[in-house]
């Protein structure tokens, strides 16, 4: 789906965010966001791999694996990632934190977005009729927790010509 609600935001875009929450834009942060732009949902030591790959790359700078995680939570908490946690109880970050549905891999510990505001819609409205006594509902987050096939775990054959 090609809707312009559907994106992470740029570098430039989380600068302005970030003024917005009177945060500096500070190397850390960006370095961070940029590593999250290219992995997509990542765990902590994940993004902290890859900013140091960054710097073996020529990036000079440098993020403590504790920063990173600070650094990680601090946007989750403004809104800019989103939590997930795998079922082996590690805490992987969304750069995409709008609304979407997940397929969540059990077996690998992955994420995989899913875009279908039209099955979104379906449920927001079928659960808005609905009432849960003593809880008011905040969002909605749905998972779906799947294992790889037989077909997927195939190696694919390719024919040579």
């Amino acid at each position: 789906m090609n809707n312009p609600i559907h994106k992470a935001p740029s570098v430039e875009e989380l600068k302005t965010i970030l003024k917005r929450h009177n945060l500096k834009a500070t190397r850390q942060r960006l370095a961070v966001h940029r590593a999250i732009l290219k992995l997509g949902h990542a765990s902590a030591d994940m993004i902290a791999a890859e900013i140091q790959n960054e710097i073996e790359n020529g990036s000079t700078t440098r993020v403590t694996d504790a920063s990173v995680y600070n650094i990680l939570t601090q946007m989750a908490n403004i809104g800019i990632y989103s939590r997930r946690l795998s079922s082996n109880n590690k805490m992987y970050f969304d750069v995409n934190a709008f609304s979407h549905i997940h397929l969540y891999d059990a077996t690998n510990n992955t994420f995989k977005d899913i875009f279908d505001d039209d099955l979104m819609e379906i449920i927001r409205t079928k659960l808005g009729k609905k009432r849960f006594r003593g809880y008011r509902v905040e969002d909605i987050d749905i998972q779906i927790v799947c294992r790889p096939s037989k077909d997927s775990a195939r190696p694919v054959r390719r024919r040579t010509l």
